[in-house]
């Protein structure tokens, strides 16, 4: 069950790495340690709700159709692709992580910016319940749980370094060297999960 693990470890990593709005708060409460602790833990919970979602309702009907399943697959490895090389994009032009610009707030206020950044941001929906749960239906019986809990140890590892190591990881998110080498890592993760996914669907022809 190693494979379906280290797919959704891999692509849900992939996914979350990019700058964000979540990334953005989380690291700028973080490096105040104002209630950085209860954003990562919403974060996280966030993703093992909706990549669960993903995987066991939309991952239940690409498995029962050998048509749905095949179209999945491509649609996976083409998404993959192209978020591939938006990510190569990005290395050859890489930005930067402010978080000077926010101040200290109140734990109300963390939660509503949280749930608003995470549930009101529709590529949220796209990246975890669409594209893990169409992949997470490549896999039958428990490779669907393995491939779930790969995205949340991803999403938990993750949201869990910039909450812990907030205040050290703030000036290497400033550089844009360090922004080039983390998209190049997730341009290449990417590439080698839609290889994967090209060559599982050639299969199924």
């Amino acid at each position: 069950m190693l494979a379906p693990f280290f797919q959704g470890f891999g692509t849900c990593g992939g996914l979350i790495m990019a700058i964000g709005a979540q990334n953005a708060f989380l690291l700028s409460q973080s490096v105040r340690k104002n209630h950085h602790l209860t954003i990562a833990l919403m974060c996280i919970l966030s993703d093992m709700l909706l990549i669960g979602l993903g995987v066991f309702s939309i991952g239940q009907i690409v498995a029962s159709s050998p048509e749905v399943k095949l179209f999945a697959t491509f649609f996976g490895a083409a998404f993959l692709l192209w978020y591939g090389f938006c990510a190569f994009k990005s290395a050859c032009k890489p930005g930067v992580l402010t978080t000077t610009a926010d101040t200290s707030r109140s734990l109300r206020n963390v939660i509503l910016t949280t749930l608003a950044v995470t549930f009101l941001n529709p590529h949220t929906y796209l990246d975890t319940v669409v594209l893990m749960g169409s992949l997470g239906g490549q896999f039958i019986g428990d490779g669907r749980i393995y491939f779930w809990i790969g995205g949340v140890c991803a999403s938990a590892i993750w949201f869990g370094a910039l909450a812990f190591g907030g205040q050290a990881l703030a000036p290497l998110f400033r550089k844009p060297s360090s922004w080039r080498i983390l998209d190049g890592t997730v341009c290449l993760v990417m590439w080698l999960i839609a290889a994967g996914l090209i060559k599982q669907g050639i299969a199924l022809l």
